[in-house]
């Protein structure tokens, strides 16, 4: 009889399956490699039961002692796969733009979860990196795997993922398309890939706002992108780099599902949108594999919720296509930018706002606005009332003393939705732009009026 001994036994081995529909018409063949069917649901078990198994032979873990790690859900999934097994505490801390569905996974578990702000610096005593860190500190028997820096995690997919992916494809791979978090994946079964043949070429898929491919700033996708370099991560190994944004990573992780029957998450569709673009440059003996790092039974409020979808911009609310110069060019009563220098007065920021009947004005340095480069800052009635009725003599002091940051910036040809979707988080007004000249402000007064317009022309 073939009966694995314990869950632990099932992890890894997982299948490549021909992707057939959402490749139509391109000339290579894709493949994905099926992580998400570990018994965890991610290819995170890999590392857990490495991580734990190394811990235990070097002494750092003894019995009943307790397990800490700051992860986005798969890797305290996979830890706590081997904590149930071999009894020891586990707490996860997790960032508050992780999906409920993981923390209710690790729970059910037996897990322990302490959720840690977002919007922090890695260095910040209230990240979940340094809050696992002083957990573990504090606890006795506390053990720290540290999947960021733990050589375990590499290693995991040196000796198990890369020689699968080589076996499963005969050798006869020639692309390798991964999301890239922690480095371990790709560095990993990357470097086994390229021993074997040295014109594989590795590409790795990162969201737009992580630090691999550019500027740092909020992002959906979870688990893949980083703010720091993980000691685990050799970007020498990575050939090419593509970055894709969170819409294109989730819908294309719906068409999955929808076009080949494969639930999986936002980082499969990362890594799946980039091999798509890579395909459109190769012939037919290219042969690609995707790996699906998890399953989409996480997401299920989010990525498969079209409500989130539509309050995030990703899918349409708008009947009618239409533009943010659409929007700008229907204002009516007020000059197309009105901005205030930063040395001017108070006083005479506010006689400007009640000139022109608007609510908020962008600071510049000195004189016009000809380029986005010269705004520096933005003032606003609301906040400036508040400022001014505490403090009256403010009124004859300059505008930088009561400026705020500037407005965020909107594309003149991007779509309406996206005026929706930022108004709609909270911001008091956008500055559109036509490529890096301003061109005017737009609040939610402006986009319901252009809404209305519309409904009347229709």
């Amino acid at each position: 009889m073939k009966i694995a001994p314990d869950v632990l036994a099932l992890i890894g081995g997982t299948p490549l399956v021909r992707l057939s529909r959402i490749g139509r018409g391109l000339r290579p063949t894709i493949v994905a490699k099926m992580e998400h069917l570990n018994p965890g649901g991610s290819v995170k078990d890999r590392i857990g039961l490495r991580m734990i198994e190394d811990a235990e032979r070097r002494g750092l873990l003894r019995p009943g002692g307790t397990i800490v790690e700051p992860t986005s859900g798969n890797t305290g999934v996979g830890l706590a796969l081997a904590a149930a097994i071999k009894g020891y505490r586990l707490v996860c801390t997790m960032a508050d733009k992780q999906s409920q569905e993981k923390r209710d996974l690790l729970r059910a578990f037996g897990a322990e979860v302490v959720v840690c702000p977002t919007a922090v610096p890695p260095e910040s005593p209230e990240s979940y990196y340094k809050v696992a860190e002083r957990i573990a500190k504090e606890t006795p028997g506390g053990f720290l795997p540290n999947q960021y820096y733990n050589p375990m995690n590499p290693e995991a997919h040196y000796e198990t993922t890369g020689p699968e992916l080589w076996d499963q494809t005969d050798g006869t791979i020639t692309h390798l398309v991964v999301g890239v978090g922690t480095g371990g994946t790709v560095t990993g079964a990357g470097k086994y890939l390229k021993e074997k043949n040295k014109d594989i070429q590795i590409v790795g898929a990162d969201p737009e706002g992580s630090l691999y491919t550019g500027g740092i700033h909020p992002y959906k996708v979870e688990g893949i992108g980083e703010d720091f370099y993980p000691g685990t991560f050799d970007p020498a190994l990575v050939d090419r780099w593509m970055r894709v944004s969170d819409r294109d990573s989730f819908l294309t992780a719906r068409r999955l599902t929808r076009e080949e029957g494969i639930l999986v998450g936002g980082s499969s569709g990362t890594a799946m949108f980039a091999a798509l673009e890579i395909a459109k440059e190769l012939d037919a003996s290219a042969l690609i594999v995707v790996l699906f790092a998890d399953s989409g039974r996480s997401y299920l409020s989010k990525i498969y919720n079209d409500e989130w979808m539509r309050q995030n911009g990703f899918l349409a609310r708008y009947p009618v296509h239409a533009t943010v110069l659409d929007v700008v060019k229907d204002r009516m009563g007020t000059p197309g930018l009105i901005v205030v220098s930063k040395s001017e007065t108070v006083r005479s920021a506010i006689d400007m706002m009640q000139r022109y009947g608007i609510s908020q004005i962008p600071v510049v340095a000195d004189g016009d606005a000809s380029k986005l480069a010269d705004i520096v800052g933005s003032v606003q009635e609301k906040t400036m009332l508040d400022r001014v009725f505490r403090e009256p003599a403010l009124v004859e002091e300059k505008v930088e003393r009561v400026m705020e940051a500037p407005f965020p910036v909107v594309q003149a040809t991007e779509d309406v939705e996206r005026l929706y979707a930022e108004l709609s988080a909270g911001a008091p007004a956008l500055l559109a732009a036509s490529d890096e000249r301003p061109v005017s402000i737009i609040t939610k007064a402006d986009l319901l009026e252009f809404v209305a317009h519309q409904r009347r022309a229709r």
